[in-house]
């Protein structure tokens, strides 16, 4: 069976390994096989949480679009390393979802980014997202926007 993640609460956790394709010659992970492993992570929460990202692209012709990209690198990475991605939406609007995500080898953070995803038609301009993805979406936000800092996710104190 292929890799898969899961919930626990509103966080889809998703695990992986590094294998010797991801290093570099250094042998850490090359930086950009992090956005690889976000992006396979965002994928599997969607696909758990119930959107079917394939069926509405067949039906409509509307498929998501990276739009924002921010990241920062805390810690390599190495070769046979077991890895957790930890996903969690920050917001969302008629058009974009906004996910925080890190990378995390047990609690040591290794990458923190945030991805705002458009959802774009054949013509390359944004659309609505479906009503039931946007109600989804704001049933796995963890926090509200007043207890949030907007550029990391985490809760104010």
């Amino acid at each position: 069976m292929p890799a898969s993640g899961g919930f626990e609460g509103r966080v889809h956790l998703f695990p992986l390994r590094v294998y010797f394709e991801d290093t570099d010659l250094s042998g850490v992970v090359y930086h950009a096989n992090y956005l690889r492993y976000m992006e396979r992570a965002r994928s599997d929460m969607l696909r758990v949480a119930g959107i079917d990202q394939r069926a509405h692209f067949e039906g409509e012709g509307a498929a998501y679009a990276i739009h924002d990209l921010q990241i920062r690198y805390a810690a390599p990475a190495r070769l046979d390393d077991a890895l957790v991605v930890h996903s969690t939406v920050e917001a969302v609007t008629p058009a974009r979802v906004v996910i925080h995500q890190t990378v995390r080898r047990d609690a040591l953070l290794l990458t923190r980014g945030v991805v705002t995803a458009a959802l774009v038609g054949p013509d390359g301009r944004p659309r609505r997202q479906p009503a039931a993805w946007l109600d989804l979406y704001r049933t796995l936000m963890p926090f509200n926007d007043l207890d949030t800092h907007t550029d990391t996710g985490e809760p104010v104190t």
